[in-house]
């Protein structure tokens, strides 16, 4: 489990890896929380082409994240998920709240 934490240019990319559970969803939650509140970005990406497994603690981080990017009048987009991944997701109805991407290069640069 992991997240890496990306800033450029008024976006802020969370580059997620291994299994999203109950477990790790809050480590994942607080850290990328405490960034955008101290960042402000315009723009949260979630790169989730890293994760092997995601359960519905996974559907929360995105929501929560959407809510909180909202308040802050930013937007989220949930990129490169793996197939099993985006149909939890589009299951969820996070599609039509969330912008959902393929092919995002995440940044290189670290904050």
């Amino acid at each position: 489990m992991g997240i890496r934490l990306i800033w450029k240019d008024g976006t802020l990319t969370g580059l997620l890896s291994g299994e999203i559970d109950h477990h790790t969803a809050k480590e994942m939650r607080e850290e990328i929380d405490g960034t955008v509140e101290k960042m402000r970005p315009e723009r949260l990406v979630l790169d989730f082409s890293e994760v092997q497994f995601m359960d519905s603690s996974g559907i929360g981080l995105i929501m929560g994240r959407y809510k909180l990017m909202q308040a802050l009048g930013g937007r989220v987009v949930v990129a490169n998920m793996p197939e099993k991944v985006e149909r939890i997701v589009s299951l969820a109805g996070l599609d039509k709240l969330a912008k959902v991407e393929r092919g995002v290069v995440s940044h290189e640069t670290e904050e």
